[in-house]
């Protein structure tokens, strides 16, 4: 048995891909999925605020595309929204304030939906999160978990169609966030009757630390595939 740490890969296939937008653009991607079974659902990552470092391989969602493929059979889309860089390369583009982003999220939707993937859910992170919010309540996505929701783009009206679609979200929120406390966070989603919050004790908007991590892997888990719930600390080689 092998411990899981934080430069832990665990087994997947793995396949670069391009999304192509409605307005032209291609933006670089990578989808992991379980190697021996067809996946259960399918987590459709949006990243970090670009223009403070933010991008696909931000530390959370690599870790998710690492293990989540192999402890519990879900695929894991990621990609660079537009303008955006990372170690797979730099998507097409320019930063646009999270308005014309919403053709990158409806690019990877309609990837997930002509690839046959299951089950599509949203994995909004900080910024990711405003994204999800603003442009993500469509019918193709099954639900969102929010992690570190900072609530600077996304408005009420936001938050009152998902309330009126029925659509869960998660949202995740650390108890010493930068932007979205705990109770500030429940008076805010308070409009989404759905939403459940969780409070991740002790962290902070990055999610820095393997505890942390594991917290916000296994609540994706409870929620997308319960059978493989709690997420194991070992790998069997």
């Amino acid at each position: 048995m092998t411990k899981i740490m934080a430069s832990t890969v665990l087994p997947a296939v793995r396949e670069t891909i391009t999304l192509r937008t409605a307005d032209g653009l291609n933006l670089v991607g990578e989808l992991a999925r379980p190697v021996d079974v067809p996946p259960v659902a399918t987590l459709v990552c949006l990243h970090p605020l670009p223009t403070a470092g933010g991008m696909m391989d931000s530390h959370v969602l690599r870790k998710a595309s690492y293990r989540l493929p192999a402890l519990a059979d879900l695929a894991v889309l990621r990609f660079n929204t537009r303008g955006t860089a990372s170690d797979h390369g730099t998507s097409d583009g320019q930063f646009g304030e999270g308005e014309t982003e919403r053709h990158d999220l409806a690019a990877a939707i309609d990837y997930g939906a002509a690839a046959g993937l299951p089950r599509l859910w949203l994995l909004g992170w900080s910024f990711g999160t405003e994204l999800a919010l603003k442009w993500g309540n469509l019918p193709e996505i099954e639900g969102a978990i929010l992690l570190s929701p900072a609530l600077h783009r996304a408005a009420d009206a936001d938050l009152d169609g998902w309330a009126a679609s029925g659509r869960p979200l998660l949202v995740l929120v650390p108890e010493f966030d930068d932007y979205l406390r705990p109770d500030e966070a429940r008076a805010r989603f308070a409009r989404v009757p759905q939403a459940e919050i969780v409070v991740g004790e002790r962290a902070r908007h990055l999610w820095v630390g393997e505890p942390y991590v594991r917290i916000v892997l296994n609540e994706i888990v409870r929620h997308l595939n319960p059978a493989a719930w709690p997420l194991p600390t070992e790998w069997k080689d």
